[in-house]
């Protein structure tokens, strides 16, 4: 029986938000209605409620929510390739065929009408047998898997990561699902990092260790222009402080390459003398669609091999959306933040 009205947590400005009762929407012929099980807070959401959403494109009154993992409850005559009950990833900007709507997709809301939906472009399939809690974790993970992608990973190569965060953890998950050798994953929380061994990497927290001597001992040295360095191949800044820059620059070798996916909001000095004598690459966070990004995430979450739902740290109700985006912002105590419904 479908409920006249749904709850809907809209965005009213910096460090307001309300949740409200919406009419429940009608289901046209192209479209399809799904019903949002658990959606994910985003560093955008806690952004724009810190500072205001506009560079986020999280509008002002407007639903918002962009991660969610959501089941099919209405399908028009004309959408094909969906059955009810199907679990969904409603595709961000496509979802509601506006890509300025990238971020108020309505993942905050009981419910999203999909607009003239197309399986494989405004929604994209996810197996019902893969746990919502695992599940809820996709598009954190298509940004990790586009930053890891793009570094060119494999079993010859290995790999430190800057940030045990939600992008840094599903990079690091991602370089040893391509099959890296080694994978370090450096961060100030020892909650992160007690979750980072949990999936067999290996950690440092450089407040407690010398990170350069931790780095040596793990991946070796090699003699180079800039003297002694770690021999790792690749680095991966999830955290977007000048501290990942001087770190890399600290400990990388000839022919390293560093992939930059955390946002930098002030510039950032390098050396460049340094970058030419080490011919180390530097690169961004990647650019393949993420229904490429899909496939790889798909065949890691089937495989069993990682419980990435363990970085789901705090559940919250739609009705304490406010302090889920404070939580979120916690770095010490959440790794990964939801609302649950």
């Amino acid at each position: 029986m479908k409920p006249e009205t749904f709850k809907a947590a809209i965005f009213r400005g910096q460090g307001d938000v309300d949740v409200v009762d919406l009419p429940y929407p009608a289901c046209g012929d192209d479209e399809v209605i799904v019903r949002n099980l658990m959606t994910g807070v985003c560093g955008s959401d806690i952004a724009a409620y810190r500072r205001g959403g506009d560079l986020n494109m999280v509008w002002k009154d407007h639903e918002f929510g962009h991660e969610a993992v959501s089941e099919v409850v209405e399908i028009g005559k004309d959408v094909t390739g969906l059955a009810l009950g199907d679990h969904v990833f409603p595709n961000q900007g496509y979802a509601l065929r506006d890509r300025r709507r990238m971020a108020t997709v309505g993942g905050f809301s009981e419910y999203i009408k999909v607009l003239q939906c197309e399986v494989g472009y405004s929604v994209l399939k996810i197996d019902n047998d893969i746990p919502v809690k695992t599940a809820v974790l996709m598009e954190p993970f298509v940004i990790g898997t586009r930053g890891a992608r793009n570094l060119n990973p494999g079993p010859d190569k290995t790999a430190i990561v800057f940030g045990a965060g939600i992008i840094g953890m599903s990079a690091a998950i991602m370089l040893d699902w391509f099959g890296c050798a080694k994978v370090m994953v450096v961060d100030i929380s020892e909650k992160r990092l007690a979750n980072a061994r949990s999936f067999g990497l290996l950690t440092c927290n450089p407040e407690t260790e010398d990170l350069q001597a931790r780095a040596f001992a793990e991946f070796g040295t090699q003699q180079a222009y800039l003297g002694e360095r770690c021999n790792a191949d690749l680095y991966f800044d999830a955290i977007g402080l000048p501290v990942a820059i001087d770190n890399f620059t600290m400990l990388a070798g000839r022919e390293a390459t560093l992939g930059i996916t955390g946002a930098h909001h002030e510039a950032v000095p390098l050396n460049l003398r340094h970058l030419s004598l080490m011919n180390w690459r530097i690169t961004g966070c990647g650019s393949i669609p993420i229904q490429e990004a899909f496939v790889d995430i798909l065949a890691m979450m089937r495989s069993g091999k990682y419980d990435v739902s363990s970085l789901v740290t705090h559940e919250y109700p739609v009705e304490q959306i406010a302090d889920a985006l404070v939580m979120g912002g916690n770095a010490t105590e959440a790794q990964k933040v939801c609302i649950a419904f």
